[in-house]
């Protein structure tokens, strides 16, 4: 209970700034209102705007809140932000059951992508630091192979996990690289390969045939392993970060996303406007710099931080 706690505690000061752009105006906002009306409905869209939640999922959310007041034949403003919060959790659980499917196998291969900046790095550390703690075996594998320094970074990561990785010589073919990580993960018996991929996007179809050959690779030599896609945004950059998932998704298939930097930012709402506009599942947020500071995203514990 107490780690719950710590964890609650680590998430809620990582949206401080999102709260107080977002919650806080809110609040003020309905302390000011005498009536529930148009005018009150524009401010509220204002602010969510501001917040990074996106104009199309602004929209939905001042459509579904009408609604919700309508029913609920809502008179007072006070009432509101209850009847807000309520629709902003829906939108954020919506479809995350369904989402859940079953793994076929214990032994699991992530791709980690995105472009850089994002922290695609720090998050594979992380990740790698949580699993180990957790008691599985992770290897690495530096397939970013055309960044300088990508694998250099990779490395000191590893040593910090401790947890082993499989490297060539920067310019190598990245499908090497995953080829011999593969295959060592199956011969040491490793739970869990976290592979540095693509850090680039102004090629789509270099990027798509890159992952493809890794993908057939994987199919090919380890077919019984639990395979994912996932995709390392930046928070800072607000909706430049759904944007950005837009191409990729244009590029390969995405099962999840990995949301950094959160606790840097005031544009959290991202959060609730790549779920809604992208119907991706956010997997993990970054909310500080600590390991721990990594979370597994949960839709009812952000909702409640946040509010």
């Amino acid at each position: 209970m107490a780690i719950f706690g710590k964890i609650f505690d680590n998430l809620k000061s990582g949206l401080s700034k999102t709260k107080n752009a977002l919650t806080d105006k809110i609040n003020e906002t309905l302390k000011l209102a005498i009536t529930i009306d148009e005018d009150l409905y524009e401010e509220l869209e204002e602010i969510l705007v501001m917040s990074d939640i996106g104009m199309d999922t602004t929209i939905e959310i001042i459509d579904r809140l009408k609604a919700k007041i309508r029913k609920e034949k809502i008179n007072d403003p006070n009432e509101v932000y209850p009847a807000l919060k309520s629709v902003i959790r829906d939108i954020l659980l919506e479809g995350t059951e369904e989402k859940e499917e079953s793994k076929t196998s214990d032994k699991e291969i992530l791709l980690v992508i995105g472009v850089n900046g994002v922290g695609k790095t720090t998050s594979i550390g992380k990740l790698a630091a949580k699993n180990k703690q957790e008691g599985k075996k992770v290897l690495l594998a530096a397939a970013d192979t055309f960044r300088a320094a990508a694998i250099d970074q990779l490395e000191v990561w590893s040593q910090r996990a401790g947890v082993d990785i499989i490297k060539h010589m920067e310019g190598s073919d990245p499908a090497a690289v995953v080829f011999d990580a593969v295959n060592a993960a199956k011969s040491r018996n490793i739970d869990l390969l976290i592979c540095d991929t693509a850090g680039r996007l102004h090629n789509k179809k270099n990027l798509m045939d890159e992952l493809s050959k890794i993908g057939r690779i994987i199919d090919r030599e380890f077919s019984n392993a639990h395979k994912e896609t996932l995709l390392v945004l930046d928070a800072t950059t607000g909706q430049n970060a759904v944007v950005q998932a837009k191409q990729f998704m244009e590029a390969c298939p995405i099962d999840g996303i990995i949301l950094t930097k959160l606790d840097g930012t005031a544009k959290g709402g991202v959060v609730i406007s790549i779920k809604n506009t992208l119907n991706i599942p956010v997997r993990y947020i970054g909310v500080g710099e600590g390991i721990e500071d990594l979370q597994e995203f949960d839709a009812e514990g952000f909702a409640e931080a946040l509010f």
